[in-house]
């Protein structure tokens, strides 16, 4: 009899914890179904970029990535007005997906065989180049090989530097520079044009919006040395979200978006709109 007793107890014990956890996993499993059932979205974004990402003194921000995952939104079924915005840095991007801080990230995000095994990424929705901004009144510093000796920026997160010093690029050459260590590349260009530093490298687009917003004080060389595929981050294993996105870039290559969204952020700094569809997707992995 005892044991009856003791045998009903343990299967109501089984059976409660199994409604918990049911009632636990009943949230949105992906971020294409918090979408759908939400209407909401927190999405990644940097916050000093200009060009890029920027946030602007009333508390919006604006760019080109911030247009692009506008865009995005909308295709999943997101208004703008249903866009939760959050500063992603180099350094913090991987940590806000894995903890679910963000559904998604569009923020420089380059697409590299050493992020993949943490992130799954939806694009590229553009391919960007690595180039060197530098002192308008510098004239020493013109390709790959002339940042020999010299010091360049090495924020915290981003993979620029090893381009250069690790010779991950175009044309595999290491070069000997000195790394100067920064916390966000708003920093960099503050040790630009003090002196600190003799170059920032880092994405032709990214440095673009700074030699714009900085006028005259700064240039881009113009030699640009890799390919930059930028990519949306999304929590690893989100394949549902993933095809989803794809699917959006695709669109917004066939119905002209991506053209107008680079023209409206980069008239008149140099960077040509070169594209003829949408690159190639890396796989939903």
């Amino acid at each position: 009899m005892r044991s009856r007793q003791i045998g009903a107890i343990l299967l109501s014990a089984a059976a409660l914890a199994g409604s918990l956890a049911a009632c636990g996993s009943s949230g949105p499993t992906t971020a294409l179904q918090k979408a759908k059932d939400d209407k909401k979205l927190t999405i990644g974004v940097k916050y000093d970029q200009p060009g890029m990402g920027l946030k602007k003194p009333d508390g919006t921000v604006e760019g080109f990535d911030v247009d692009v995952a506008k865009y995005i939104a909308g295709e999943l079924g997101v208004p703008e007005t249903g866009i939760t915005w959050k500063e992603a840095r180099s350094a913090n991007r991987e940590t806000f997906l894995q903890q679910g801080q963000v559904d998604l990230i569009v923020a420089t995000y380059s697409i590299t065989e050493a992020r993949k095994p943490k992130v799954t990424f939806a694009g590229p929705f553009y391919v960007a180049h690595q180039d060197t901004l530098v002192r308008a009144d510098d004239a020493s510093i013109t390709s790959l090989d002339s940042l020999k000796g010299k010091r360049i920026c090495q924020v915290t997160g981003s993979n620029s530097w090893k381009n250069i010093a690790e010779g991950t690029n175009k044309e595999s050459k290491k070069v000997d520079v000195t790394l100067v260590p920064a916390g966000a590349y708003d920093e960099c260009i503050t040790k630009l044009k003090g002196n600190a530093i003799d170059a920032v490298t880092t994405d032709d687009m990214i440095l673009a919006g700074y030699a714009k917003r900085e006028g005259s004080a700064l240039k881009v060389t113009g030699a640009p040395f890799t390919d930059e595929k930028y990519g949306i981050g999304l929590k690893k294993g989100d394949k549902e979200t993933c095809e989803a996105v794809n699917k959006a870039v695709t669109k917004m290559y066939g119905d002209g978006t991506i053209q107008k969204l680079f023209d409206k952020h980069f008239s008149g700094t140099g960077l040509k709109f070169t594209a003829t569809g949408a690159p190639p997707a890396e796989g939903c992995s």
